[in-house]
């Protein structure tokens, strides 16, 4: 890893934190009025593929979409406004923070649906594989979504037709309030499940940034030879509740214990001492790079509320249109 990408890595990390700490922070404004999923304490793995993916690689997400966004390229003034419900918004504010959408950048988009967006990544990898275009797809799911029939249908077609498809699995070991252990059999994981569909599967640290990157690049430049869909998976933790901006370790289904341990383990920091103790940044290049995040964010959130709601007579200007 160069240094220019180590401090790329570091800056996306930052904002993706910065920009969702500030999303908890005003949500009890009542301005943005959907619901939202943040993905604190897990900025690591979103931030790698964010780096390993190119521009012309297509992406889609879930529910818990924010990082992957912004990862990929997507606009910050245009998520925010999206939240905010305003015209201006990536999805027009008709879809809110679950529904992230911008194909400029290959950001395909994402659904509230746990496991929707599966066979829509796969189908955006076919003609990929037909007109050998050298682009992938890149799947963001969560833990649950190996749980479900559309997943095992997508990843049993991506290997038999050898599609260039990244399935990539951001473990946090919760569905909802559900733990693994009361989903899945003892002594099962994922990625071994998957791998009996016929890929090439990886297990890893989610909270290790530059470990993380590594696996990617390695993926990404099989799957660009031929190679056919890869499944990684990582292990991370979401810090903040399921849906919405506060702590819920009190109530019941995970310990204030068990969060300290991950919180202990906070990707950001960690990537932030790594790369001082190594020369490869200082104290003042991490104040540089936390004064511009800063500006870009406060000046997404004015747009945001400057922006104007959708007219009444839109709200089904989509439906009709297609309707003919």
């Amino acid at each position: 890893m160069t240094a220019e990408t180590s401090r790329r890595l570091l800056f996306d990390m930052l904002r993706i934190r910065s920009v969702e700490e500030t999303i908890a922070a005003r949500y009890g404004e009542q301005k943005m009025r959907c619901p939202t999923h943040l993905s604190v304490g897990q900025e690591a793995v979103a931030a790698a593929a964010g780096v390993v993916l190119e521009k012309t690689d297509l992406a889609v997400s879930g529910h818990r979409a924010h990082a992957h966004y912004l990862a990929k390229g997507g606009s910050l003034k245009a998520m925010i406004a999206e939240i905010y419900g305003k015209v201006t918004g990536c999805a027009r504010g008709k879809g809110g923070s679950m529904h992230l959408i911008d194909e400029s950048v290959g950001f395909m988009g994402s659904t509230a649906i746990v496991g929707g967006t599966v066979p829509v990544g796969v189908g955006l990898s076919y003609p990929m594989k037909l007109n050998n275009t050298g682009q992938i797809a890149c799947v963001f799911l969560g833990d649950a979504v190996p749980e479900t029939g559309v997943f095992f249908e997508s990843v049993n077609f991506a290997v038999v037709k050898q599609l260039p498809v990244l399935f990539l699995c951001e473990n946090n070991g919760y569905s909802v309030y559900s733990p693994l252990g009361v989903r899945q059999p003892p002594g099962r994981k994922l990625y071994e499940l998957v791998a009996g569909f016929g890929l090439t599967t990886h297990h890893g640290d989610g909270n290790d940034a530059r470990a993380v990157y590594a696996a990617l690049s390695e993926g990404v430049a099989a799957i660009r030879a031929g190679e056919g869909p890869r499944f990684y998976e990582f292990e991370t933790y979401r810090w903040r509740e399921h849906c919405g901006p506060n702590y819920d370790n009190d109530i019941g289904y995970r310990s204030v214990a068990e969060y300290d341990a991950w919180k202990l383990r906070d990707p950001v920091p960690a990537l932030q001492r790594a790369l001082i103790a190594e020369g490869v940044i200082g104290d003042a290049d991490v104040a540089a790079m936390q004064a511009t995040i800063d500006a870009e964010i406060a000046e997404a959130f004015a747009f945001a509320e400057a922006s104007p709601f959708p007219p009444a007579e839109d709200a089904f200007a989509d439906v009709y249109a297609a309707a003919g």
